[in-house]
């Protein structure tokens, strides 16, 4: 199942897949048990024994679809957009001089400056994907690298220190 950006069904799959959970109620109403159902509906066993028992708990109308999962989102709209726009200004401009990435502690701590909220790590990774930001993970590489002496290396070196190819041929 693919999930929308901000994680779970989106409305459209939420209303879905409420449809699917009337069948199964109009299927118990009929007196068909959860297995029958399950085969029927091509879902999980699980699912169907699940949705039983909430239905006879509290009939069809327990299988009604609650709205997206999780919290909402503690930042206001106009939140986010400035929280977008000091993302873009950069960490340089905010007090991190020694480089130029976010980290999420960074941006937790820069939300918590801004607007008093404070967030885990994770709620940071869910907020940035929600803004349409995604993990950069830098390569790292001395600085001291020489790019030059490194292909030179490889030419002159290389085949001297890994020998004559081996060929298919035995012996």
């Amino acid at each position: 199942m693919r999930y929308a950006d901000g994680g779970g069904l989106t409305a459209a799959g939420r209303a879905k897949r409420e449809v699917v959970r009337f069948e199964a109620a109009e299927m118990f109403g009929q007196g068909l048990r959860p297995p029958e159902v399950a085969r029927r509906l091509r879902l999980s066993r699980k699912s169907a024994y699940a949705w039983h028992a909430t239905w006879r708990d509290g009939g069809k109308s327990a299988l009604s679809s609650k709205g997206p999962g999780g919290l909402p989102c503690r930042l206001s709209d106009d939140q986010a957009k400035r929280l977008q726009a000091e993302l873009d200004a950069g960490p340089a401009t905010h007090g991190w001089s020694e480089d130029q990435r976010w980290t999420l502690a960074r941006v937790a701590d820069l939300i918590h400056r801004l607007f008093g909220y404070r967030y885990t790590p994770r709620g940071v990774s869910y907020l940035l994907h929600r803004l349409g930001w995604s993990p950069q993970v830098p390569a790292h590489q001395a600085v001291e690298r020489d790019e030059q002496a490194v292909a030179r290396w490889r030419t002159e070196q290389w085949s001297r220190v890994r020998g004559r190819p081996s060929s298919w041929a035995r012996g």
